[in-house]
C-alpha cells in the first residue's frame, strides 16, 4: 500500500512528496527544499520513519521542483530521474536562479531518462509514467491505478492548471494532455498536485474553468 507524505518547501509553495510503502523504499518527487531548514525536515521524516530513499523523480524541472535535487542526490546518494524533454529546462535553471535571488542554488544532472509507459518500483509497488506536457516540454506524472493516485505535477490543480506562459510552454498542448491522459483516469483518483491542495479527476472535469467536461 503506498502512502504519501506532503511538504511546501520554497517561495513558490511547492508541493514536496515522500511516496513509500511498508518495505520501507521510498521516492522523492519533486524536492523543493532550498533552505537548510526544509533540508533538514524531509531528512527528519525520512529518517524517523526508517524510509530508504531509492529514486528522486522530477515531474518537471522548473526551479521550485528542482531546489532540492543536488542536496537529495548527495545525502541520500541516489540517481535522479527526468523526461529527456526537460533536459533543457533544468540546465537553464542555473541561469536564471540568481536573477529571482536564489544565489545559492546547487545544480543537479539527472542520472537516467524516463519515457511513457516505463514502470517506477519502489518496495512492492510502482508507478507508471505518463507524458504531460505543456506546461514544461518533457512533463511527466506519475500513476498507480490500483490505488486510484497520480503524481501530477503541475498539470492539473484544483480548480486551475499549470502556467503556460515560461519557455517550452504551450496551452494547447497542455489542455490535450489533460483531456488525452489525465481525464481517461477514473474519476476517483486522487491528483497530487505540484502546489495546492488534493483534487479528483471527477471535481476538475465537473468544476475546473479551463478544462471541465461540458
Amino acid at each position: 500500500m503506498i502512502s504519501i507524505e506532503s511538504f511546501v518547501f520554497n517561495p513558490f509553495m511547492e508541493n514536496t512528496y515522500v511516496v513509500y510503502d511498508e518495505s520501507g523504499e521510498a521516492l522523492i518527487i519533486d524536492p523543493g527544499c532550498y533552505e537548510k531548514s526544509e533540508k533538514e525536515k524531509l531528512v527528519e521524516f525520512i529518517s524517523s520513519n526508517g524510509l530508504s530513499v531509492k529514486y528522486i523523480v522530477n515531474t518537471h524541472c522548473h526551479i521550485d521542483h528542482v531546489f532540492g535535487n543536488y542536496y537529495c542526490k548527495e545525502h541520500f546518494k541516489v540517481p535522479l530521474i527526468i523526461h529527456q524533454k526537460d533536459l533543457e529546462t533544468l540546465r537553464a535553471v542555473k541561469v536564471y536562479a540568481p536573477s529571482y535571488g536564489f544565489v545559492n542554488f546547487e545544480e543537479s544532472e539527472p542520472d537516467q531518462f524516463i519515457e511513457e509507459g516505463e514502470i517506477i518500483q519502489f518496495g512492492t509497488s510502482e508507478l507508471e509514467v505518463i507524458f504531460v506536457p505543456g506546461h514544461a516540454p518533457g512533463h511527466i506524472a506519475l500513476v498507480n491505478k490500483d490505488q486510484k493516485i497520480c503524481l501530477g505535477g503541475d498539470v492539473l490543480f484544483n480548480r486551475s492548471i499549470g502556467r503556460t506562459d515560461l519557455p517550452g510552454g504551450d496551452l494547447d498542448i497542455l489542455l490535450n494532455s489533460i483531456s488525452e491522459k489525465m481525464f481517461t483516469l477514473p474519476d476517483d483518483t486522487v491528483v497530487y498536485c505540484g502546489h495546492g491542495e488534493t483534487t479528483t479527476i471527477q471535481e476538475e472535469k465537473m468544476y475546473n474553468p479551463f478544462c471541465k467536461v461540458k
